[in-house]
């Protein structure tokens, strides 16, 4: 089998150490919160790809006809000799990025980063294996925290998809921006995946589907932190909720308290009470326009060169270039 290198600067105590930060600092605070990222434990990530499958869940399905459609426009944009995934998972919609890059002819490395050690190696040996003669670099690593240690011989071609961008408050997402930008040399890339604003209802059935299985999903954070930090805390205890924000445009999910709850979190040294009706806000989802993508690429240090949508134009795919 062919050699996977995998670098690992985020051990699983950090992991650790940084969840029972954001369950103190998000269940503390006067509107409760707890950020997504946490969804994702092994459970979390098969009800994920569960969801993708959805009829409802239309993004995974209009970013891979962008990005199976417009690979070769990508490959011959970049010359990219490495392919960078932040957020890596199972990396399935990067094959069709890298089969454009193959046969371009430039690409010699992909370099996937993702927080969970296994679910990387996993999707490192599976690429390696299909695509013999590739340098796979794997990092373990938080995309917020450790942009600074990606490897790659340059031209470097850094994707980001799914439109988990989105999950990022404003402000969040201009500071992660700029970091992407601060990696990178002039004239090197960033592949950008956007959810777009279409009419509410649609949006809202997307987070809140007839079997629910994103229910299910968004109560996951709950058996998360029983799992990892003792908390008593029974998920039938809450409700599933995605509600449309038109002033942000944004959707937020959230978990709604049915009944008075006290929840003791013994990892965290932590005690939440809950009134019925109380809600924790789980996840934000924005979503974009093509001016306001733009904007935020230029205010980043990025200079937006193409821009795609599927059909329907529900989602939008940008390829920038650093400034």
């Amino acid at each position: 089998m062919q050699h996977v290198r995998i670098d690992t600067h985020r051990s699983s105590a950090d992991t650790d150490e940084q969840l029972r930060r954001d369950v103190r600092e998000g269940l503390s605070a006067e509107r409760k919160r707890l950020p997504a990222k946490w969804f994702y434990d092994a459970r979390g990530s098969e009800l994920f790809d569960r969801i993708t499958a959805l009829p409802e869940y239309y993004p995974t399905r209009a970013e891979r006809e962008i990005l199976v459609r417009e690979s070769q426009a990508i490959a011959a944009a970049t010359d990219a000799r490495t392919l960078v995934e932040l957020g890596a998972g199972s990396s399935e919609k990067t094959r069709a990025l890298l089969d454009g890059l193959r046969r371009h002819g430039t690409v010699r490395e992909f370099v996937p980063q993702d927080v969970s050690a296994s679910a990387l190696t996993a999707a490192a040996e599976a690429i390696a294996a299909d695509y013999p003669g590739l340098d796979v670099h794997g990092v373990v690593g938080d995309f917020t925290e450790n942009l600074g240690v990606l490897p790659g011989t340059r031209p470097r071609l850094v994707v980001f998809l799914g439109g988990t961008i989105g999950n990022f408050l404003p402000a969040e997402r201009a500071k992660f921006l700029r970091s992407v930008r601060d990696v990178l040399a002039p004239g090197e890339w960033l592949l950008l995946g956007t959810d777009l604003v279409k009419d509410p209802r649609t949006l809202v059935r997307a987070y809140d589907d007839e079997a629910g299985v994103t229910a299910e999903f968004n109560r996951n954070v709950l058996a998360v932190l029983a799992e990892r930090l003792g908390a008593d805390v029974d998920p039938a205890d809450f409700d599933h909720v995605a509600a449309w924000d038109a002033e942000h445009e944004w959707i937020e999910m959230r978990l709604r308290a049915r009944r008075d709850l006290v929840v003791r979190i013994p990892g965290a040294d932590l005690e939440v009470s809950f009134a019925a009706g109380e809600e924790v806000r789980t996840e934000v989802s924005a979503k974009f326009r093509e001016d306001g993508v733009r904007t935020e690429l230029a205010d980043a240090g990025f200079a937006l060169e193409h821009w795609w949508t599927d059909a329907e134009a529900r989602f939008g795919v940008s390829l920038a270039k650093a400034t």
